[in-house]
């Protein structure tokens, strides 16, 4: 028993020890690191003062409603489209279209992304007019944006073009490059819009060749290739050798038929690419010029708004020649000679100082 309490004094002396070294091992750090000592409160207090993390900033929903063309119409939905894909890559935008099959599509798409919450929703066409303006009034805290109409609403952006400057300058092009002195032009359906592609363009071509005829047809529609097709065969046919289509997705079938024409031989026909650059698309081979309306820029400008937070509800831009809205693309210098080009820019000029006023109805 003896041993017994003996052994338990001597294990308790030792874990007093070990105790006691352990102490001393802390204190020892303690002094031999001073620098450490002291910077661990310094650290703390940083810690402390810091600002607690904020959340990413949320990303902007852009939404855009196409007319019948559809999205991928080589035209003014897909620059649209383009313009939304770039704040996507820009900005990391959170971007979607819905696509309409009809008229009947255009109030239901619109309010998809209005009731989705999305940040900003495009109406891509004259014809969303009515629907945008039904859908703005019924959710006057959305904010929408339209390209091609005026809607009188205090949270829509309205966004129109001088078509007409524009259709004035490739008709310049035509008079002057036609060989038989017979042109045509091919709309989608009658609309304001249109209508100032048409007027323009016959002013254009009338401007510099009174000699020449400029048939004008309509096919009904902007997404139907196959009428595009049929409508510039009976033109070809009748003699005209270049044909300038404002019909969205319609006017593809007249690039068809015109390539098609063009490899079996005979005598050379053109078009006269609308909204985009479409020579990038169809050709050189093909494609006379191109009246670029910059629907892309537009898109991206409003929509850097929401982005910036500087949307301004109410407003209607109209972008012309004088605002680069609307001309010929660099690619004109393929096709058009530069006694041509020389002539387009001496016009232009005109437009832009007021000298000229082109018709627009």
């Amino acid at each position: 028993m003896k041993k017994f309490y003996q052994l338990s004094l001597v294990m308790v002396m030792a874990f007093t020890v070990i105790l006691a070294g352990c102490g001393n091992n802390n204190s020892a750090n303690s002094g031999s690191n001073s620098g450490a000592a002291t910077a661990a409160p310094t650290d703390a207090a940083a810690a402390t003062e810091a600002p607690a993390p904020t959340e990413a900033p949320k990303a902007v929903k852009l939404g855009l409603v196409t007319d019948v063309g559809g999205v991928n119409d080589k035209s003014f939905n897909q620059s649209s489209w383009e313009a939304l894909q770039a704040m996507e890559k820009e900005y990391g935008a959170e971007i979607k279209y819905l696509q309409s099959k009809s008229s009947a599509d255009y109030e239901p798409n619109l309010n998809q992304f209005v009731k989705g919450g999305y940040d900003l929703t495009w109406g891509i066409g004259f014809d969303l007019g009515d629907a945008l303006l039904k859908v703005a009034k019924e959710n006057p805290d959305a904010k929408l944006a339209i390209i091609d109409s005026v809607v009188d609403a205090p949270n829509v952006e309205s966004v129109t073009f001088a078509e007409n400057e524009g259709s004035f300058l490739v008709g310049v092009v035509a008079g002057l490059t036609t060989k038989t002195n017979k042109v045509g032009f091919i709309g989608g359906m009658e609309s304001p819009v249109i209508k100032r592609f048409e007027v323009g363009f016959k002013a254009g071509v009338e401007a510099v060749n009174p000699q020449a005829k400029v048939t004008i047809t309509y096919a009904g529609a902007y997404d139907k290739p196959d009428t595009g097709k049929s409508l510039a065969a009976t033109l070809y046919d009748a003699g005209n050798d270049i044909i300038f289509p404002a019909a969205g997705a319609t006017g593809n079938g007249v690039f068809n038929e015109a390539k098609s024409r063009n490899k079996a031989g005979g005598s050379k026909v053109w078009v006269i690419g609308v909204d985009k650059d479409q020579s990038l698309e169809f050709g050189d081979d093909v494609t006379l010029t191109s009246m670029i309306k910059r629907v892309d820029e537009a898109v991206k400008k409003v929509s850097q708004q929401v982005v910036d937070g500087t949307f301004k509800g109410g407003t209607t831009t109209v972008l012309s020649l004088k605002d680069n809205g609307v001309g010929l693309p660099e690619t004109s210098k393929a096709n058009v000679t530069p006694e041509i080009l020389a002539k387009v820019d001496e016009y232009s000029k005109q437009i832009i100082d007021g000298t000229i006023t082109v018709p627009s109805e």
